[in-house]
């Protein structure tokens, strides 16, 4: 891979992203730490099911069945369980050679690698062996006279036996920091859209896509020390049918979700998906000491951008096809991140 990127096996976890000579993504120096430290979720690729899931129950698939899942987040299940596929030794990085990015112009390079990693019947409860891959792209493009360096995520899910019907829900869990320093202060952030799922205490959606009103999202705004706050699932087009988001994304356009950059170092991030939502997390509760020659990072050290389908879709009747995975379909997704300095 190119040598500002890189990846480890466990959960699949991108570990660097350098951008300027800033690595621009939170992690640690070593796999072992991450498998000690990363409460958090550094890095990590998140499954079988991202974000919560409502009492950790889902309802009426394969014939009407219920099945539950441990309560690791309050009364919810999050990322998947105890040890979700974040946490999983996956097969790679295996070089699969050059590849486009659908939707990214002119990219030069394109080097390729795969994970993989059969996740079985019962893995945290969950009905159904899913075998799942990720491919990680990287080069670089020219937009406006800078030279842009692209790393495009691609998923690729298929339920293969034990169940007829399984949930899937996927998405990357890199923390950026911009800054080089400390916090995320002083970054400025344009979302795409001011969409979003109302959220409970425990972060189970209360009803279905309004008006964010805390702060102006679609115009640039800046990220302070103490604030402002978010840990929210926006919805890219409030528009469209939650029902009409297919299972496999990966036609649809890519839609920028999010920019930002910070002033001072003149490091710029763009997120683009083919996702319906995205859940936008500022990083109030990181919390992880200094272990191998990594510093501490606390709160607000770095920020999340998530791309995924409706947070609880399973367990909501309009949303749910968009996570219910049956046998002989394909989950699909597509996420790219862009960045360049000044």
């Amino acid at each position: 891979m190119a040598d500002e990127i890189s990846f480890l096996p466990l959960g699949a976890i991108i570990q660097s992203f350098k951008v300027g000579g800033l690595n621009i993504v939170q992690g640690f120096p070593t796999q072992e730490l991450y498998a000690s430290h990363n409460s958090p979720h550094f890095g990590a690729t998140i499954g079988r099911v991202a974000n919560r899931i409502s009492d950790a129950k889902i309802h009426s698939i394969n014939g009407g069945k219920s099945y539950s899942f441990v309560a690791n987040n309050g009364p919810n299940t999050l990322h998947g369980g105890d040890v979700g596929w974040g946490k999983r030794i996956w097969k790679g990085p295996t070089p699969v050679g050059l590849r486009q990015i659908p939707g990214v112009e002119g990219l030069q390079g394109g080097e390729t690698v795969e994970f993989s990693l059969t996740s079985e019947d019962g893995d945290e409860g969950f009905p159904g062996e899913v075998v799942v891959k990720v491919f990680y792209t990287t080069g670089k493009v020219i937009e406006n006279g800078k030279e842009v360096i692209v790393l495009g995520q691609e998923y690729d899910a298929e339920l293969v036996g034990g169940a007829e019907e399984t949930v899937v829900n996927i998405t990357n869990h890199s923390y950026f920091n911009l800054s080089g320093g400390p916090s995320i202060e002083g970054t400025e952030v344009q979302l795409s859209t001011n969409s979003y799922l109302p959220l409970s205490e425990w972060g189970i959606p209360t009803s279905g896509p309004t008006a964010y009103t805390k702060v102006a999202t679609t115009t640039p705004f800046t990220l302070g020390a103490e604030g402002p706050d978010f840990d929210d699932c926006f919805i890219v087009d409030p528009s469209k049918s939650p029902s009409s988001v297919p299972v496999d994304t990966r036609a649809l356009p890519l839609t920028k979700l999010v920019s930002a950059h910070h002033p001072e170092r003149k490091i710029h991030l763009e997120v683009l998906s083919t996702e319906p939502a995205f859940q936008f997390y500022t990083g109030k509760w990181i919390d992880v000491p200094a272990v191998g020659g990594a510093p501490a990072r606390g709160s607000r050290s770095g920020f999340c951008v998530e791309p995924s389908r409706f947070v609880n879709a399973i367990n909501v009747d309009d949303w749910r096809s968009q996570m219910l995975l049956k046998k002989g379909e394909k989950y699909g997704a597509r996420i790219v991140y862009k960045a360049w300095k000044e």
